[in-house]
């Protein structure tokens, strides 16, 4: 039988059933509770102080931290085989997190050049005012990736399969040229996934998610999440988060995490129709072109068959004629 405090002695679909329940909960119940409550109260006033100073772990305020939100922490954080995850109120509120609380003034912030568009706005117009500097590189392009990286460079960020385009990029090769510089590697597996792929596996120093997409998968509730193994890079991101107020509510949390224990029904039946539709859009007459990495033809097949345990559940495709024969 798998050890149930252990998520790599079982299959992912158990482990999101399993992980993030509240170990040592003294009523033993076997579904998440919904803590809704902005504060916690103390035994005494030198329990509050020794909690406000580190002492002893505890919980004091709801955007500082929460039980139902730790379990989906926990939870996404076991899934991407990562050390600890910081839940944020929205996917972009995870991004500026790792973003803010980890570049400066003076910074320079490589990107891959196909990004999700509220990501690209905030790169291009949003860190310049911070002082941050950017550049938009071809992350299937390794060399490209390297050439581009100054004395100043501290974080790489990407996301595969990429948003809307569906750009494979291999996170192993990415992760041999951030670690050779010591740049952070930062990787959005929103598409994908942590049951199709684990970036943290494969080299990379920070995972983040819209749980909106697939890990939610009720169009009912928004949020975002962040998993690391470094412990200092888990306390800027966390800080940031903290101070600057975006955390999740506990409501939202518990949502999510409902969610979060189908994902691999979901994400595999949503895989398996994604192929077919692929397949039958590439013999149909008014289709021009087809982006799916299922396909032999996909650019970055090989590498997306190497690095994840399925193709994805999105398909991109044009039709014969664009956007005015699209609209008819």
């Amino acid at each position: 039988m798998p050890d149930r405090r252990n998520p790599r002695t079982m299959g992912r679909a158990t482990a999101a059933i399993y992980q993030g329940g509240l170990n040592g909960s003294v009523y033993g119940e076997i579904a998440v509770p919904i803590f809704q409550t902005s504060t916690f109260g103390f035994p005494s006033a030198e329990a509050g102080a020794d909690r406000f100073s580190g002492k002893e772990q505890g919980f004091i305020y709801t955007r500082m931290g929460n039980p139902t939100i730790k379990a989906l922490e926990q939870c996404v954080a076991a899934l991407e085989e990562g050390a600890v995850g910081h839940a944020a109120a929205t996917g972009m509120a995870a991004i500026a997190a790792v973003f803010l609380g980890l570049l400066g003034q003076g910074d320079h912030l490589l990107a891959g050049d196909c990004l999700y568009g509220p990501t690209h706005v905030i790169i291009a117009r949003e860190l310049p005012r911070f002082g941050i500097s950017a550049t938009f590189v071809d992350t299937a392009d390794p060399d490209q990736v390297a050439a581009a990286i100054r004395p100043n460079t501290r974080l790489l960020f990407l996301e595969t399969p990429a948003n809307p385009s569906l750009k494979i990029t291999d996170l192993a090769a990415m992760a041999r040229i951030t670690r050779a510089r010591q740049v952070i590697l930062a990787v959005d597996n929103t598409f994908a996934t942590p049951h199709l792929q684990r970036p943290l596996t494969l080299g990379a120093d920070v995972v983040i998610h819209s749980l909106t997409k697939a890990l939610n998968g009720h169009s009912d509730v928004i949020g975002g999440m962040i998993v690391v193994n470094d412990d200092d890079i888990s306390k800027k991101v966390k800080r940031f988060l903290t101070l600057f107020g975006g955390t999740m509510d506990p409501h939202q949390g518990w949502l999510i995490l409902r969610g979060v224990r189908t994902l691999a029904l979901r994400v595999e039946k949503a895989c398996a129709n994604a192929g077919k539709l692929a397949a039958f859009l590439e013999k149909h007459p008014q289709v021009d072109w087809v982006a799916y990495p299922g396909l032999p033809h996909h650019p970055g097949h090989d590498i997306a068959k190497k690095q994840m345990d399925g193709f994805g559940t999105i398909v991109c495709f044009g039709v014969k004629g664009g956007g005015e024969t699209g609209r008819k």
